[in-house]
């Protein structure tokens, strides 16, 4: 049985480099990391309140968490043969297959959402990334997409594909996207025929904060209810939007083109300018209520950058006054929105989400949860990293290239986390090979390449 035992002293607090890294980069303690974000109090306290476990015997819950995390987290282990096995190897015992299996069940996938929850704010209380100068006046820079996961088309009665020729099942992952904690905000697994509209309900929590996505959000009646918060919006312009001009924003020498009172369809093929920032109106319909359904207007910033390559004009709608970002750096922040589909490949190349190839339901949002925990620790342990290096340095350490070498370190910390857990002797130059590892080889070689958060956070 695994007893927790206190926190010892950091191992990387009196511990002298023969061969210091680049710059003086300094260690970090990956097993504090670890067990300060799931303590195994905590683990067994939400193995009970889930009732996941009711009386430890064979199966100890910080053992069977850890081993979903860092063994089918990663992706080393894709069976739940394997899985077992792995797990017999932390409580040094055996196990009938049968009586393994039938833990996936309801109880497992609540306990397991419970865990991401605390995660969640683990991750959210750890050092992330610091805001730029002009993103001063938001609290955070919030992105929301959601990915598809595929699943056995046994599935397909409970979790329905969409646009399918054939029987099929996908489930989304949903995910709000924190830039600041540089790790999802909130995770949630609905099935893929829900609207990506109906996932995102602004409410008071939206206040002071930015929020970007992409054209499967774009609904006036969202932008509306998000500024209504006290929100900011920044999403690309859909095709068949057809805004009204209310005032350019931006002074055009010249014969310019005149925008007032005119519609963006008659105004966009004749200009020639380089950059359009004006004030829009669009006229929306409110939800129904009752049967009644009321119209309105939203008034928000139309920002156009023209495209020399593509000969085009990208389009952009938000409320972010022209006080606080240019029409130049609207189109810049934009492309923050690419960070969460980094997020998923992260998930889907390195942490297995995509491999759940079982015809069982409780199985099938277990493994996933177990993804997005692994997820969560990684980036855990990534912010502590990155917040331990100097600051020239920061910038190098990309979430790809982390995700990899998290990955390739997992088994070590794995095993040096049950021993220590355990109250087994464990060496501290093991620890510290882990630490000199991820410091060390996560730093990008290529000092000058241009990096998605560059310019935005530090």
């Amino acid at each position: 049985m695994l007893a927790p035992r206190e926190p010892r002293a950091r191992l990387s607090s009196g511990y002298r480099r023969k061969s210091p890294l680049p710059n003086d980069l300094g260690l970090t303690d990956v097993q504090e990391a670890v067990v300060q974000t799931f303590p195994p109090s905590l683990i067994r306290q939400l193995a009970r309140e889930s009732g996941f476990v009711k009386r430890e015997r064979k199966i100890d819950p910080v053992a069977f968490l850890f081993t979903l995390i860092f063994d089918f987290g990663v992706g080393l282990q894709r069976q739940l043969a394997l899985l077992k096995q792995g797990y017999e190897e932390r409580i040094d015992d055996e196990l009938a297959y049968s009586s393994f299996y039938e833990r996936f069940s309801p109880e497992l996938v609540k306990f397991l959402r419970l865990c991401v929850a605390h995660g969640l704010t683990q991750l959210k209380e750890s050092q992330g990334r610091l805001l730029d100068e002009r993103l001063a006046a938001f609290e955070d820079v919030l992105i929301k997409d959601s990915s598809v996961v595929r699943l056995h088309a046994k599935l397909a009665a409970q979790w329905p594909a969409t646009r399918s020729r054939k029987v099929a099942a996908g489930v989304k992952v949903d995910t709000l996207l924190s830039v600041r904690a540089h790790g999802p905000k909130t995770l949630a697994l609905v099935g893929e025929r829900t609207h990506d509209v109906k996932l995102l309900r602004p409410g008071p929590w939206v206040r002071n904060r930015l929020l970007l996505f992409d054209l499967g959000y774009y609904s006036h009646r969202l932008f509306a209810k998000i500024g209504e918060n006290g929100g900011s919006f920044l999403s690309r312009v859909k095709g068949n939007a057809d805004p009204t001009f209310v005032r350019s924003l931006k002074v055009h020498r010249g014969r310019a083109v005149e925008l007032e009172g005119k519609r963006l369809s008659e105004v966009l093929p004749r200009l020639h300018r380089e950059v359009l920032d004006a004030e829009v109106e669009i006229v929306f319909r409110r939800r129904s209520y009752r049967g009644t359904s009321h119209g309105d207007t939203l008034v928000c910033r139309l920002v156009g950058v023209w495209d020399e390559e593509h000969r085009e004009y990208h389009l952009y709608l938000t409320n972010v006054g022209s006080d606080v970002l240019t029409a130049e750096e609207v189109a810049a922040l934009y492309g923050l929105r690419w960070q969460i589909e980094l997020t998923f490949k992260e998930l889907k190349s390195y942490y297995a989400l995509d491999q759940v190839a079982t015809r069982k339901a409780d199985v099938v949002e277990a493994l996933i949860w177990a993804s997005l925990l692994t997820l969560i620790l990684s980036r855990r342990v990534y912010n502590l990293v990155r917040s331990l290096a100097p600051s020239e340095l920061r910038a190098r350490y990309t979430p790809l290239r982390w995700a990899s070498m998290f990955r390739r370190m997992a088994p070590r910390i794995l095993n040096l986390t049950m021993e220590y857990l355990e109250g087994r002797a464990v060496s501290k130059s093991d620890w510290t090979k882990v630490n000199l590892f991820l410091t060390k080889e996560a730093l990008d070689p290529h000092v000058t390449r241009h990096r998605l958060l560059d310019g935005w956070t530090a």
